[in-house]
């Protein structure tokens, strides 16, 4: 009798581990998909670059990841790459780098880049502006004047219909490519 006692207490713990275990599994992925979710949707923003208007800085398909926290205590910066809502259609999200603060005039004359008249000189560009003009283009308020790397090809402020970014559609600071190979932007 003392034998049928134990295997009738066992199979009540067995089940109510099995059961514990699973519940344990259930918590752990649950908080691991609200990391996740916390982590990209507050912390960083993915981005895949579609066109060459970046290069050489950020080339054709690269994948970045961008920090939304970037701005939280401090306020973008003229050289800062973005990723932002396009102003034009804010489904789609860009990334450019900002050249026009709020405040500022932004003007090019012969292929040469002005900020409140002054030559702004860049290390960064792919190659030499064409001889265009543009501007001049004074940056509002809580604005940014944003152009791309590649100035031949980008369709930036220049062209959109929206010239300038509002602050509070910056999503975040481009912080590294990740794809094709790990490179910290600039």
């Amino acid at each position: 009798m003392a034998i049928q006692e134990k295997e009738e207490i066992a199979e009540p713990i067995k089940k109510t581990s099995v059961t514990r275990e699973i519940i344990s599994w259930v918590i752990l992925i649950a908080a691991a998909f609200l990391i996740a979710y916390i982590i990209t949707h507050y912390v960083i923003v993915k981005a895949v670059v579609p066109s060459g208007s970046m290069e050489n800085t950020i080339m054709t398909n690269d994948q970045i990841v961008g920090n939304r926290l970037a701005y939280l205590f401090s306020d973008p910066k003229r050289g800062d790459i973005i990723i932002f809502k396009f102003p034009d259609d804010e489904t789609q999200n860009y990334v450019k780098r900002i050249i026009g603060m709020p405040g500022d005039t932004v003007q090019i004359i012969d292929g040469v880049l002005y900020i409140n008249g002054i030559v702004y000189e860049e290390d960064y560009l792919k190659e030499a502006m064409w001889d265009y003009d543009f501007g001049p283009y004074v940056v509002p308020q809580g604005h940014y004047f944003m152009l791309g790397d590649n100035r031949n090809t980008s369709i930036d402020s220049r062209y959109w219909t929206n010239q300038f970014v509002a602050e509070d559609k910056i999503i975040g600071k481009a912080w590294f490519r990740y794809k094709p190979k790990l490179t910290i932007l600039k």
